[in-house]
């Protein structure tokens, strides 16, 4: 009776070998993530290593912080893509871009030049200390520019932790939901992880998403999954394929 009792499983080891990642930070100096392209190499052949397939890199839009724009960013791809041919397996990359929701992303969708991750849908966070004051006009405004916003890693946003119905909210104001892989083994903490996997279990996940923005991060891939149940998980790892390009 002993193969009842498995080990938990390692994140790395649920990853297929197809995976579609829309939520990354890849391209060099361009944001908190890469810092130069040797630095992207790595992190990319770390990844493949794991199973990433295809990167839709998404580096923060957030004024006064990170100042990119559409032009910045899909210039930064083009001249980075390039500077991969050398990789020993060359990376599927393109990229979209993670927005702050504030009065400049208003501005942006209201001008429409967002750089969406497909088609319409795009990739929107909010600061980790407080949602913004206008959230639910904000997010009406997003859908009346005729975009459909993915929140990322809405289990991060730790002033909902106590408020579980705010997710329910959310998801009903329009908004899907992108889940941060490493919550699943407990980087970003207990209660991080407890919100990722309530949300799993209710059905509330859309999407997944690496984050990735260093080695730190590719070596969390090697810790254990905190889920006692990992099908929700696997379901919406595989929903990733919507994205493929």
């Amino acid at each position: 009776m002993l193969h009842f009792f498995k080990t938990k499983s390692y994140l790395k080891d649920i990853i297929p070998s197809n995976f579609v990642d829309i939520h990354s930070h890849l391209l060099p100096g361009i944001d908190d993530g890469a810092k130069t392209i040797e630095e992207t190499k790595s992190l990319v052949a770390s990844l493949q290593g794991f199973g990433f397939e295809q990167f839709i890199t998404t580096p923060h839009i957030m004024q006064n912080v990170w100042n990119n724009t559409t032009e910045i960013i899909t210039s930064k791809l083009k001249a980075t893509l390039p500077l991969l041919q050398d990789s020993l397996q060359l990376p599927k990359m393109k990229a979209a871009a993670e927005y702050m929701m504030d009065s400049y992303f208003t501005e942006n969708c209201n001008s429409k030049v967002l750089l969406p991750l497909k088609d319409n849908y795009v990739l929107v966070e909010m600061s980790y200390l407080n949602a913004p004051i206008q959230l639910y006009q904000i997010i009406f405004d997003v859908q009346i520019a005729g975009y459909i916003p993915i929140l990322a890693h809405p289990e991060r946003y730790n002033f909902y932790h106590s408020n579980y119905g705010e997710f329910k909210k959310l998801k009903n104001s329009g908004c899907l939901f992108q889940l941060n892989l490493l919550s699943t083994v407990g980087y970003y903490g207990a209660n991080v992880t407890k919100t990722a996997t309530q949300l799993l279990k209710d059905g509330m996940i859309d999407f997944v998403g690496s984050d990735v923005h260093h080695q730190n991060h590719v070596a969390a891939f090697s810790e254990k999954l905190l889920l006692k149940d990992i099908n929700p998980l696997k379901e919406a790892i595989e929903k990733n394929q919507f994205f493929r390009f």
